[in-house]
């Protein structure tokens, strides 16, 4: 039960279930004993009138006075009571007719008890001092048996009856006293990078529901001062970095112009822009990186067909491929939509395919393949390199990481797959590296869900 509504209506109905059946277990018992006590009280009254018929002078009597005073007592109360008395001296001195004969079991050291006879079934018996007798009188236990056995049979109904109405109940309650907390929620999924100014409202109940949206509210302040801080440096890092750096090529090109320059010289300033280049390349690289990580870039996910989006990039991959003299292929599956940007997600593929080329060897081949599933979209692309260790494969999406790419010796930032990353997370989806199907290559998959996704907007 992942839901803390189901879970508190569960212990609701378990705690009030349990505690109805100790409820209901206590009655019993002393339901029990108390009809038990009536059945010894039943039994007593029996005693006082049989001693009122055997009269004062019962100590004198034998067998067959005994017999003559009580026979007919005790052939009325047959029904209800079987009578025994023992006489030390001449052992039974009377035993009522529905005994058939029989004796009262006895139970050494107690004086009441219950017991079960052949063809009579389940007694209550008590034992009364007449001296020089011993009276015995039992009653059939068995109506007590029956109103038991039928109050476990309400008690077990009621019991049913708790839990499914202790469940609707729990259930109800979890809905009211979650209300908040589902406000709560709510409030938090609207708030995101474009709409970082709006808050969880602050109720006059002084709870731990209210101490909670207090520091939701806190963290949100927080959050916002540091995109605001973000989205500074980007616009100011972009400004204070960019234009020294494009003054610096400014100057290097005019240089270049310079006939006096001697080729060594000229060699060097080649360079210098190259690198400068590479350097603006790397700037712009790391503030995509910042504004993706603050969720701050101009995203809109609209569903759209993968099949004519990869037709679209498969002839520039292919030309691609030729210009570095290796081959290109690529197959789709399945039939559908998905939402994805698709200038962002043609990015990713063209960092991923960028590294597939330089792994490959001249001549080899690099092949997508992708596969328009129930619920996902999954896009695989695999080269014929030398492929990757464990330990590398799990490192090549940190940023500046870079591996010998003997194919071609490309000098690459080592961001690309970074930004991949981003991307596809912005995306809700997962990008994973895995050895490639045949002994060599590299497989880098991306699957991104076929839902619409969230809208983030700088």
């Amino acid at each position: 039960m992942r839901s803390i509504g189901a879970r508190l209506a569960f212990w609701y109905a378990l705690s009030a279930t349990v505690t109805l059946a100790i409820l209901f277990v206590a009655g019993y018992q002393l339901l029990k004993g108390r009809l038990i006590n009536g059945l010894d009280d039943l039994n007593h009254a029996e005693f006082v009138q049989l001693q009122s018929h055997l009269g004062a002078d019962y100590k004198r009597l034998n067998s067959r006075q005994i017999d003559e005073r009580i026979r007919n007592a005790s052939d009325s109360a047959a029904v209800l009571f079987y009578i025994s008395i023992r006489d030390p001296r001449t052992d039974v001195a009377f035993r009522s007719r529905n005994l058939r004969r029989g004796d009262i079991p006895d139970i050494k050291g107690l004086r009441a008890y219950s017991v079960s006879m052949r063809d009579i079934g389940e007694l209550r018996v008590d034992e009364y001092l007449l001296p020089p007798f011993d009276v015995t009188i039992a009653t059939s236990a068995k109506p007590v048996r029956d109103g038991m056995r039928e109050y476990a049979k309400v008690c077990v109904a009621l019991l049913l009856a708790m839990l499914v109405a202790s469940i609707g109940i729990g259930l109800g309650l979890s809905r009211i006293l979650l209300r908040p907390m589902r406000a709560i929620r709510a409030t938090a999924n609207r708030i995101g990078s474009d709409n970082l100014s709006e808050r969880i409202p602050i109720t006059a109940v002084k709870d731990e529901l209210t101490d909670l949206a207090r520091l939701l509210n806190e963290m949100f302040d927080r959050l916002e001062s540091a995109f605001n801080q973000v989205r500074r440096f980007s616009q100011e890092a972009s400004h204070e970095l960019k234009t020294p750096l494009s003054l610096i090529r400014l100057h290097a090109e005019k240089m270049l112009q310079d006939t006096e320059l001697s080729a060594a010289h000229g060699e060097a300033v080649l360079v210098q822009i190259e690198e400068l280049a590479r350097l603006n390349q790397i700037i712009d690289e790391m503030l995509f990186l910042s504004r993706a990580e603050a969720r701050a870039i101009p995203f809109d996910l609209k569903p759209r067909d993968p099949a004519r989006f990869l037709n679209a990039f498969g002839q520039d991959a292919t030309a691609l491929a030729e210009h570095t003299g290796r081959l290109f292929t690529a197959s789709h599956k399945g039939r559908g939509q998905v939402a994805f940007e698709e200038k962002w997600l043609r990015q990713v593929l063209l960092n991923v395919l960028t590294n597939a080329l330089n792994a490959s060897p001249s001549g080899g081949r690099v092949h997508l393949r992708s596969e328009l599933e129930a619920e996902l979209w999954r896009v695989s692309l695999e080269d014929e390199g030398p492929g990757l260790p464990p330990d590398q494969r799990q490192r090549i999406f940190e940023r500046f990481t870079r591996f010998n790419t003997p194919a071609t010796g490309d000098r690459g930032s080592g961001l690309g797959l970074t930004i991949s990353k981003s991307i596809v997370d912005l995306h809700g989806g997962r990008i994973f590296a895995e050895p490639a199907g045949g002994l060599c290559g590299l497989r880098v998959t991306f699957e991104i869900p076929r839902g619409a996704g969230k809208r983030y907007v700088a």
